[in-house]
């Protein structure tokens, strides 16, 4: 028997795309016809490197030895850095499984939930995907860690958005919103987007740099269409 849960919308985006403001006034939009909420399932890992370098003395050297290590296991050509960095990328992944739970909880109550990011399995090792899924393990343990968390992630991506409404911008508009952003990965995440198929989810994508006034009409179309099929 198919679990019944109130519905989802998915805002997804490459980081400087718009999904934190369009997420917050789709849920003001929603709000207005049924109980809905809101969760974040990103990492907070910016604002996390940020305290890191304000550590003293050792602080700003420590932030690029930890992004170095990170960057190291996005790429499929690389190993996994050690059974120390697969703790640390498998503990932010329990901590995103604790959100999704907090979600399910929210939709089994009967209450809508607007997402800023939504987990996915078809590009590992950044946007929302599995950390260790990327590079190759370096070890038994970090392969045992690398299949509980993918594991994971395939259970949270089985779990299909009622809509899922992509953000697509260019990499130079992006930087220009987020400019302490690493290019490269803002790249890659600018590319990835149009790979990303979240279990066959409805998916309508936009543009966001055009005016915003007029992306926020498409989206809240698009969300009131999705939830009126879904009653």
């Amino acid at each position: 028997m198919v679990e019944r849960l109130a519905p989802l919308i998915a805002i997804v985006g490459s980081d400087g795309s718009g999904k934190s403001t369009l997420a917050a006034d789709l849920l003001d939009h929603v709000r207005r016809t049924r109980p809905a909420d809101t969760v974040y399932l990103g990492l907070h890992s910016g604002a996390m490197g940020e305290r890191i370098k304000l550590l003293p003395v050792i602080g700003p050297m420590l932030e690029r030895l930890l992004s170095s290590k990170a960057s190291q296991a996005r790429n499929p050509r690389e190993r996994i850095p050690g059974l120390f960095t697969a703790l640390v990328l498998y503990r932010l992944s329990l901590r995103r499984r604790a959100a999704f739970e907090r979600l399910l909880t929210l939709r089994r109550s009967g209450t809508t939930v607007v997402t800023d990011r939504y987990p996915q399995i078809d590009v590992p090792g950044f946007y929302d995907g599995p950390h260790l899924s990327a590079a190759k393990p370096d070890g038994k343990l970090v392969a045992r860690l690398a299949a509980r968390e993918r594991l994971a992630y395939e259970w949270m991506a089985s779990f299909t958005p009622s809509l899922v409404i992509k953000l697509h911008v260019d990499t130079e508009t992006a930087l220009s919103r987020k400019p302490d952003h690493a290019r490269g990965l803002i790249e890659q995440k600018v590319e990835a987007t149009s790979a990303l198929k979240f279990n066959g989810a409805p998916i309508v994508d936009l543009d966001a740099t055009m005016d915003y006034v007029h992306e926020l009409k498409l989206a809240k179309a698009a969300v009131d269409e999705a939830l009126a099929k879904a009653d």
